[in-house]
């Protein structure tokens, strides 16, 4: 979907930012950096775009999804209208520094970069990125100064791990701008400022994120609340989301009245399906549509949450990948429970 290959880095400014609740200090640098130098400029953009491989899509978004009053939005939109880059990436440092007061929130370097030609479905795009750096790794260096030698180690940025990142798309304007994001850190609440408080984003309603959420739908439906509806083994539940996934792998496009009647077949359970859809869509502030491209970056992702292992006490792991009707499930007379397997080739 993007492509960096003819990406270049046209600036790139440089700034520390600390914990405010910590007593910790923001340092602003007074100019851009020098990135004149041929491999420095490679480093930087593998430091940059390499955790993007296969990025989400969202837009800023703000009180009453009123994104023109998001700051973020306001000071991206300003340097791409050729306003001052450097005064502006001052601004994005002051501003996450204001909400950088939860203990655990780690102070770092900020970089902040005017990127140019990166290819999204054919066009040019020019791009603000904001990348943090957080930690810091210990560098051995060997110097040979006439024929002795000497080690000593230096503190640096490992250019392979970026900790807090996100790309601001000069396009969709109208929409709230497209941004994707790479967060490292610790999942907790707390620490989800870089997302929720200082970019402030929402998914976009694009085929990503309807094939995502229409997954997590379907998974959530099986493995959640088909059962308080009918009985049902955990080896249907397993062949209801291996044919859910197959759905998903073999349809270029998405249709809801031909899902349905694929994967779940039955009248009464196509019924309680969409019940549960749309209290999920109420639930979770996402209206799905009932036709969308399907997404193939969404759907390599969302098949890993998709089980299809059946765990039976500590002992046995049957991994369920086709016809279901080959498993059967008993109990015995003294009430110990079975599978029974069918099978032709032994591999």
């Amino acid at each position: 979907m993007i492509d960096y290959s003819c990406a270049n880095i046209e600036k790139v400014s440089v700034h520390h930012v600390g914990n405010k609740t910590n007593d910790e200090d923001l340092f602003l640098s007074k100019s851009v950096i020098d990135i004149s130098d041929l491999m420095t400029r490679e480093l930087l953009l593998k430091f940059f775009l390499t955790s993007f491989s296969a990025p989400e899509f969202y837009s800023f978004t703000f009180t009453n999804n009123d994104f023109s009053m998001n700051p973020l939005f306001v000071y991206a939109t300003q340097i791409f209208m050729d306003s001052s880059f450097h005064l502006n990436s001052v601004n994005i440092a002051k501003h996450l520094y204001e909400l950088s007061v939860h203990p655990q929130i780690k102070s770092g370097d900020l970089f902040v970069a005017y990127l140019s030609n990166i290819n999204i479905k054919g066009e040019k795009i020019d791009a603000i990125g904001i990348f943090k750096s957080e930690s810091k790794q210990a560098f051995l260096k060997v110097d040979n100064s006439r024929d002795e030698f000497s080690v000593h180690y230096e503190d640096g940025i490992n250019i392979d791990k970026l900790d807090k990142g996100c790309l601001i798309f000069n396009m969709d304007k109208e929409s709230g701008l497209k941004v994707c994001i790479v967060d490292k850190s610790n999942k907790s609440g707390e620490a989800q400022f870089w997302k929720d408080s200082f970019l402030q984003i929402k998914p976009c309603n694009d085929e990503y994120h309807q094939t995502k959420e229409f997954m997590n739908l379907t998974k959530n439906f099986v493995t959640k609340h088909l059962q308080d509806d009918f009985e049902v083994s955990k080896a249907d539940q397993i062949d209801l989301l291996n044919r859910s996934v197959e759905y998903f792998k073999t349809h270029d496009n998405f249709d809801k009245h031909d899902f349905e009647k694929d994967v779940f077949q039955d009248e009464a359970v196509i019924k309680s399906f969409k019940t549960f859809n749309e209290s999920y869509s109420l639930n979770n502030d996402f209206e799905i549509i009932d036709h969308f491209e399907i997404s193939p970056q969404a759907v390599k992702k969302q098949e890993k949450v998709f089980k299809n292992v059946l765990k039976l006490d500590k002992n046995f792991h049957i991994y369920i990948h086709g016809n279901h009707k080959l498993i059967e499930q008993g109990v015995e007379n003294d009430g110990r429970k079975f599978y029974k397997i069918y099978f032709e080739n032994e591999a």
